[in-house]
């Protein structure tokens, strides 16, 4: 560690990205304990959106025998139950700092994937300005930023925009939430020279606001759509 990091850990000692408590070990982003409590999204998963699945010779989960996405496929890091407290903090509570920690998870645990689908650009899901302003941040954008500095995969974080305030989708139903989300975004450039890109959220629900912007950009030319969410839930 660096000793300008040394001398901000005893300034300002880091909160665990986990329970929230001072790290018991200076420079981790996490307790020693609470790693144990991280519980990673592993195979068996969805062949479409990477949710866990139960079943070995399962393909898809229930949503996506369902539903058609636009999207071309996508991976989750976390079942979303195990860190649903330290990603509404991250989200609401101001722990900006927790991005780095989350940037580098992505980027360790799913560098191979990455690497395979060998994209153009990451795109974090943007945010209308009126929500960015009140909350002083974009969350996916703070992780998209620490994985493009690791990955050396540029961040486009302006190409497109939220330009509807759409209600909050917890609760709605995946038809409500596609409803809601029409015509939510814009492309901010007429020529847009992409061919993959990799959408980046901090949770995945039904998929609906993934289609909605893989829609927008596919009227615009880019072929092949992924998304990596921080966590998701489980499939049935």
């Amino acid at each position: 560690m660096k000793l300008k990091d040394k001398i901000l850990d005893l300034l300002f000692p880091r909160r665990c990205a986990v329970c929230d408590e001072i790290v018991d070990r200076p420079g981790e982003a996490v307790c020693s304990g609470c790693r144990s409590k991280i519980v990673y999204i592993k195979e068996p998963c969805c062949m479409k959106c990477g949710k866990q699945l139960k079943k070995e010779d399962q393909e898809y989960c229930g949503d996506c025998a369902r539903i058609k996405h636009i999207y071309t496929q996508g991976t989750a890091l976390y079942d979303y139950g195990s860190m649903a407290d330290s990603i509404f903090r991250f989200k609401y509570a101001g722990r900006m700092e927790y991005g780095s920690f989350y940037g580098s998870e992505l980027y360790n645990k799913r560098v191979q994937w990455l690497a395979a689908i060998r994209p153009d650009a990451l795109i974090p899901v943007p945010v209308h300005p009126s929500r960015k302003r009140s909350r002083g941040y974009n969350q996916a954008e703070l992780i998209a930023g620490k994985l493009s500095e690791l990955s050396g995969i540029p961040m486009e974080a302006s190409l497109i925009r939220r330009v509807k305030r759409t209600r909050p989708l917890k609760g709605l139903s995946h038809s409500e939430r596609q409803n809601n989300l029409k015509r939510a975004f814009k492309i901010s450039i007429n020529d847009v020279k992409l061919n993959t890109i990799v959408i980046i959220d901090d949770i995945y629900t039904t998929g609906a606001t993934i289609d909605s912007m893989a829609q927008t950009f596919m009227e615009k030319g880019v072929k092949q759509i992924y998304f990596m969410a921080l966590a998701i839930g489980r499939g049935i």
